[in-house]
């Protein structure tokens, strides 16, 4: 005994159809825009975690530039590399810097 479709159960699935379609189809999207978001979040996680290990590095080499800068030798060595400063009747020649 075949069952006929009536009119009335063909708009009921043609219906049903389209709601689980604009279902199916709004999952997709949220899913997308959520790996979307997965993969932004995880290239700034890499741009962020480069930038801290290079604050780290620089902060080690401004530790080791205040403990060199306690020793009062070296400040005035510093001073007259630097700044060109010389002891009485010293004379300082500033020889071109090689590359």
């Amino acid at each position: 005994m075949k069952k006929r479709v009536t009119k009335k159960t063909k708009r009921r699935l043609t219906c049903l159809s389209g709601i689980i379609l604009l279902l199916v189809v709004m999952i997709i999207s949220s899913v997308f825009k959520d790996l979307c978001q997965v993969v932004k979040n995880k290239n700034e996680i890499a741009i962020l975690t480069n930038k801290y290990t290079n604050l780290l590095h620089d902060e080690e080499s401004l530790q080791s530039e205040i403990t060199k800068l306690q020793d009062s030798d070296y400040v005035a060595r510093y001073a007259r590399e630097k700044y060109l400063y010389s002891r009485p009747n010293e004379v300082i020649i500033k020889l071109p810097e090689e590359e």
